[in-house]
């Protein structure tokens, strides 16, 4: 694969689309597969910041910074991958859930407020 400018969600989604094509991965590539590599992926990048105090996780040394940023790549791939076979738009997924979040903690209430917004 060469390294072609990918500047949105969508090049990347059929980007990601045309790498596993071209492998013969759909079999492979079920909804419940991904969503278990998804999982997968999220424990290998929290494994990053396994042990590290909160001042260091926020002070990563140039190794650590570049695992933590693979990570992170493959959970928005597979992420992509996942959305992409349930025709999820992640964009408008993401805009609606914000507006949910909103209404769930309002400002006045979840202002410097860790708490779960069924605990306000």
């Amino acid at each position: 694969m060469s390294k072609e400018t990918i500047d949105s969600l969508e090049t990347l989604k059929y980007r990601i689309r045309e790498f596993a094509f071209s492998r013969q991965w759909e079999r492979y590539h079920t909804p419940k597969n991904l969503a278990m590599a998804l999982i997968v992926e999220a424990a290998e990048l929290v494994e990053r910041f396994q042990w590290l105090s909160p001042e260091e996780s926020e002070t990563l040394d140039s190794t650590r910074r570049e695992q933590v940023r693979q990570e992170i790549a493959d959970v928005l791939i597979y992420l992509t991958r996942l959305a992409d076979l349930l025709e999820i738009d992640l964009l408008e997924a993401a805009r609606d859930k914000l507006e949910i979040n909103a209404s769930k903690y309002p400002i006045e209430q979840a202002r410097g407020n860790a708490a779960k917004y069924n605990e306000f």
